[in-house]
C-alpha cells in the first residue's frame, strides 16, 4: 500500500524520468519525489538534438520536458548536476559522489540511459572529436557544423546509423564536406537489414555525401591538437576537420552492477533485467528507458529499446507499478527520423535473420511506400516512409500475430486495416 510517508526517488533526468515523477503526482502520490540527475540542464528529449535543433530550426528551450517552474510546482525534488555513485539495497538508500548527499527511498527508479561507445583508436583526445549524446554535445556540434559550412570544411562519421545519418543530414544543409565510414555493406544494416539500407544510401549520396562501407576507422590525425585526417583499414586518409563517433551507445549499468541487481549479457543487448512490470531482481527497484531490458510477449525475447518513445512510455508504466497498480510492458517498439526530405517511422523489431520476407507497398524508388519485415506471413515489423497516418494500422498487423495474404499487403488500394480481423 502506497501512502504519503513514502519516498520515491528517481535516477536519470532524462525523458523516461521527467515523465515518470509527472506520472506519480498525476496518478495521485502524495509522498516526496525525488529526481536526481547528472546533468545540470532539466530533463530534456533527446530527438532535437540530431534533428531540429542541431539544425537550428528549433530553439534551445523547446527541448525541455517541463518548464523549470513546474518541478517546484509539483512538488518534485530536483537535484541537477548530481551523480548516484552508491546503492545500498540493504539501507535502501542512494549517495551522490559530488558532496555525499544520501536519500532514503521506499521505492526507486533507475533511468540512468545509455552513454556513446567509444572509438578505440589512436587520436580520440584530439579536440575535433565529437559524441552526441547530450544537450552540451548538440550545442557545441551545433555551433561546429556551422563553422564547417562557412569554411567548406569536412566531417568524417563513424557509423552509418541513425545519429550518423541525421547528422551528415544536417552537416549537408550547413554546407559541410561529409563522408561517413561504415564497415557494414549499407546503412542501418543491424535495423533494416540489405533490402532497405540502400534507399538512405541513395538518399544521402544524392545530397552529396560520400560513403565508405566495409571499411572501419583505425586512426585521427591531428596536429596541435586539432584534426586534419582520419584514416580507415583500407590504407586510405580523408580529410577532416572534425569526426563524430556514432557508432552507438551503451546501457549506464554501472550502479545496477555494484548493487548486484541481475543484468543481460551484451550478446542478447545487455542492460537491467527487469520483468513485465519493469521490476528488477530486487521488487523495490524499477527500472526504464534505454537501460532496461524488458521480456516482450509479441517477440518472444528479451528487448533493449534505445528510441524516444520508450523512454515515454516506459517511464510512466514504471511508475504505474511503482505504486502498485497492474502494468504489463508490451508497446511495439517506435522510432521515427527525419533526413533532407525524407520523414519515415518504424513500429516493431525484425533483425536480419528473423525475417524470411520484406514486403512494399507503393514506390521504393520515388521514395514513398512502406515496408514489411514478414515471417512465415506474420508482419513483424513496418516502416512507412514519406506516408503517412499508417503507424495504429501497422502496430495492429504487428500485434495480430495472424499470417496474412503478402500480395494483398502489398497493394496500395487494399487499406491495412482490412488485413486486420
Amino acid at each position: 500500500m502506497v501512502d504519503a510517508d513514502q519516498t520515491f526517488v528517481i535516477v536519470g533526468g532524462g525523458l523516461a524520468g521527467a515523465k515518470a515523477a509527472e506520472t506519480l503526482r498525476t496518478e495521485g502520490f502524495t509522498g516526496r519525489v525525488i529526481l536526481i540527475c547528472d546533468e545540470r540542464d532539466h530533463p530534456y528529449e533527446r530527438p532535437p538534438l540530431s534533428k531540429g535543433y542541431l539544425l537550428g530550426k528549433e530553439e534551445r528551450d523547446s527541448v525541455f520536458v517541463h518548464e523549470p517552474a513546474w518541478y517546484a510546482r509539483n512538488d518534485i525534488e530536483l537535484h541537477l548536476g548530481h551523480t548516484v555513485t552508491t546503492l545500498d539495497r540493504i539501507a535502501k538508500t542512494v549517495r551522490c559522489g559530488e558532496d555525499g548527499t544520501l536519500a532514503h527511498y521506499d521505492k526507486l527508479l533507475l533511468v540512468t540511459g545509455a552513454e556513446p561507445r567509444r572509438l578505440d583508436v589512436p587520436g580520440t583526445d584530439l579536440a575535433g572529436v565529437h559524441h552526441l549524446r547530450r544537450l552540451s554535445h548538440a550545442e557545441r556540434l551545433r555551433s561546429v557544423l556551422a563553422g564547417l559550412g562557412r569554411d567548406n570544411g569536412h566531417l568524417v562519421i563513424a557509423g552509418a546509423g541513425w545519429i550518423g545519418l541525421e547528422v551528415a543530414a544536417a552537416a549537408r544543409e550547413y554546407g559541410a564536406e561529409v563522408t561517413v565510414v561504415e564497415p557494414e555493406p549499407t546503412p542501418l544494416h543491424g535495423v533494416l537489414g540489405p533490402e532497405l539500407g540502400g534507399v538512405f544510401a541513395e538518399l544521402h549520396q544524392e545530397h552529396g555525401v560520400r560513403f565508405r562501407f566495409g571499411v572501419r576507422l583505425t586512426e585521427i590525425v591531428g596536429q596541435d591538437g586539432l584534426v586534419f585526417a582520419a584514416r580507415t583499414d583500407d590504407g586510405d586518409e580523408h580529410p577532416a576537420h572534425i569526426v563524430l563517433a556514432a557508432i552507438g551507445a551503451a546501457p549506464r549499468i554501472a550502479l545496477a552492477e555494484a548493487a548486484g541487481l541481475e543484468l543481460v549479457d551484451r550478446a542478447h543487448g545487455g542492460g537491467i533485467a527487469v520483468d513485465a512490470r519493469l521490476r528488477t531482481s530486487d521488487p523495490d527497484i524499477f527500472a526504464a528507458g534505454d537501460v532496461a531490458s524488458f521480456p516482450h510477449p509479441l517477440y518472444g525475447t528479451r528487448l533493449r529499446v534505445e528510441h524516444w518513445a520508450n523512454a515515454l512510455n516506459g517511464g510512466p508504466a514504471a511508475a504505474r507499478a511503482m505504486l502498485g497498480q497492474e502494468v504489463v510492458y508490451d508497446r511495439v517498439p517506435y522510432f521515427f527520423s527525419d533526413q533532407y526530405d525524407l520523414g519515415m517511422e518504424y513500429s516493431g523489431w525484425a533483425p536480419p535473420g528473423s525475417y524470411d520476407q520484406v514486403v512494399i507497398r507503393g514506390d521504393a524508388g520515388k521514395r514513398e511506400f512502406v515496408a514489411f519485415w514478414v515471417k512465415e506471413g506474420r508482419v513483424l515489423a513496418g516502416m512507412n516512409v514519406n506516408v503517412w497516418d499508417v503507424t495504429e494500422p501497422i502496430q495492429k498487423l504487428i500485434r495480430s500475430g495472424a499470417a496474412v495474404d503478402t500480395e494483398a499487403l502489398a497493394d496500395p488500394h487494399v487499406p491495412l486495416d482490412s488485413l486486420v480481423s
